[in-house]
């Protein structure tokens, strides 16, 4: 027996990854055969003394045994991939000495299928309660039966209704075609996994790291999680293995190009942070819920203020609209220094999401970045927006929202997408939005890109302008082709047509002109950027007890 192995709750991990695991394995059964080398968990005929006499005399002895998850060659072959131990990513994850599991002898009397391949219970992160679930993948590759589904309902179950954030540790290849009629259809089926997970949502905190596969209807429980740390190179969801690609549609792919962490992270967005390895994807988890509370009726938790990072926001925005900076940059010279938690930072660049901390709490900033496509809103940025703008009000985090946004992109490409339909979501959620919220024009809001940056029309608590902000249905530069090309275009004296141009864009600009646009009322206060933040930190204190309701109705229905 190996040193890992003899170590429980140790060192030991997961399966390596078999021959297209996930869906493969729900439609053709590929999980590894159960066998004499497959588990250590002793039957239910060795756990009696004598004939009919049960003994219960070995439990500790049987708990150990259960522990050690599958046989010693399938912790092997994870050690070799990189990959942690159940057991052992829970403990690197929770408070020591904090974990109580449930469940741990579900399905004993079956021969190598110790805790039935999963591990769940509840435990404390940062001395805040959790529960959370665990995929052992040295147990048929973290295969679910139907027991393994009974344990992932009841600590949702668990979660939601003790207002515990849930935590899933997913290393699994799906279902096992053996047990499919025990497991896939009924009411306490792995359909209920997903209802649970739906009515768990907004009300709990849910956030996945996934290890390994998350394949078929199992890649459904990372979908429904508000937040998703994969490892680079071995984490992949899929609803459809290469194998069944290629029968299916005749494409030839890879699970890596179809299904693989990078994919995810910087193309479907079904991933919100692409980790080097499982320990950052453990202490990502750990930072996310460090800005949340336990749940949807309590208040974010504070931390010590700190100060900003010593960085110049006046020298930082360009005077011209063409010249982009870093809004990533900006954003650290207002919140607290290293309190920046970006999500989704590899997917849609041109909107900056994540939590951070003004003077000790916690915000959610919502920021366009010309340095990535000039700012503009794409279909991928609305989307990555809407949900990051509903987590926020469903756990009480005040929204601070960074406008320097040209509008929504134009042209046949994005109508196709259905860009009206994305961004209309945007603009839904950031309606329905109840928690405080701010507008800050950093340089320009045009067109629609003001209504999706919480502009005026949409009651936040207050929307400011620096000196450099501008606010219109467009630029100069656009409204005077708009509205006069046939006129310029008459003149033909080319130095005549450019002065001509040159006095419309002055007096355009002088329409819009930010003071003017203050003594309408359109903007509460012009701020110089030294005084940002702290006019940040007093609007957002007296903000805090705001009444949240905001209509008659069940809920809204979705722009789809």
């Amino acid at each position: 027996m190996s040193n890992a192995q003899n170590r429980v709750g140790a060192d030991p991990g997961a399966v390596s990854r078999v021959d297209e695991p996930g869906a493969g394995r729900v439609a053709e059964g590929r999980a590894p055969q159960a066998g004499a080398d497959q588990g250590t968990a002793p039957r239910a005929d060795q756990l009696s003394a004598s004939a009919g006499t049960p003994s219960h005399e070995d439990l500790p002895g049987i708990r150990a045994q259960i522990a050690k998850g599958g046989a010693p060659k399938y912790h092997k072959a994870a050690e070799a991939a990189g990959k942690l131990f159940a057991r052992d990513r829970i403990a690197s994850l929770v408070d020591k000495g904090s974990f109580a599991e449930d469940g741990i002898f579900a399905n004993s009397a079956a021969d190598g299928l110790p805790a039935d391949g999963v591990i769940t219970g509840t435990a404390t992160v940062g001395e805040r309660p959790v529960a959370l679930m665990a995929n052992d993948s040295t147990v048929k590759a973290g295969s679910w039966g139907a027991r393994t589904v009974e344990k992932i309902i009841r600590i949702i179950e668990k979660a939601y209704t003790s207002g515990l954030p849930m935590i899933y540790l997913v290393d699994s290849a799906g279902a096992r075609i053996t047990d499919q009629v025990d497991m896939f259809p009924g009411r306490r089926g792995a359909g209920k996994i997903f209802h649970t997970q739906v009515r768990a949502s907004g009300s709990i905190p849910q956030v996945c790291a996934l290890f390994g596969p998350s394949a078929a209807g199992g890649a459904y429980i990372p979908a429904f999680c508000d937040y998703v740390a994969m490892v680079d190179g071995n984490a992949s969801m899929y609803l459809g293995s290469p194998r069944m690609v290629e029968m299916v549609v005749k494409e030839h792919t890879t699970l890596e190009e179809m299904g693989g962490a990078r994919m995810h992270c910087t193309v479907s967005g079904c991933g919100h942070y692409l980790a080097p390895n499982e320990a950052e994807a453990i202490e990502a988890i750990r930072r996310y819920l460090s800005y949340l509370p336990g749940n949807w009726q309590a208040a974010p938790p504070a931390a010590t203020p700190a100060g900003p990072d010593p960085i110049d926001l006046r020298k930082l925005v360009p005077v011209s609209e063409r010249q982009a900076f870093d809004m990533r940059r900006y954003v650290r010279g207002v919140v607290d220094s290293g309190s920046l938690f970006e999500i989704h930072e590899l997917w849609a660049r041109e909107l900056v999401t994540g939590f951070a901390r003004l003077d000790g709490e916690v915000v959610g900033v919502v920021a366009n970045n010309p340095m990535f496509k000039g700012g503009v809103l794409f279909v991928d940025s609305a989307d990555k927006a809407t949900r990051f703008i509903q987590i926020c009000d469903a756990f009480n985090v005040p929204l601070l929202f960074l406008a320097d946004v040209p509008g929504f992109m134009v042209g046949t490409a994005v109508e196709r997408q259905g860009i009206i339909r994305h961004g209309a979501k945007m603009i839904s959620a950031v309606s329905e939005a109840t928690v405080p919220k701010i507008c800050v024009v950093v340089r320009k809001a045009y067109g629609a890109g003001l209504y999706a940056m919480a502009g005026p029309g949409f009651e936040p608590d207050a929307t400011l302008a620096l000196p450099t902000a501008k606010i219109a249905v467009m630029g100069a530069e656009a409204a005077v082709n708009a509205v006069y090309y046939n006129k310029l275009a008459a003149i033909g004296d080319a130095q005549e047509r450019e002065l001509q141009t040159q006095q419309l864009r002055d007096a355009y600009e002088a329409d819009i002109d930010i003071l003017r646009l203050a003594g309408e009322l359109v903007v509460d206060d012009i701020v110089e950027p030294e005084q940002l933040r702290g006019d940040l930190i007093r609007r957002f204190a007296a903000a805090r007890g705001k009444d949240r309701s905001f209509s008659r109705r069940r809920h809204g229905v979705t722009p789809v």
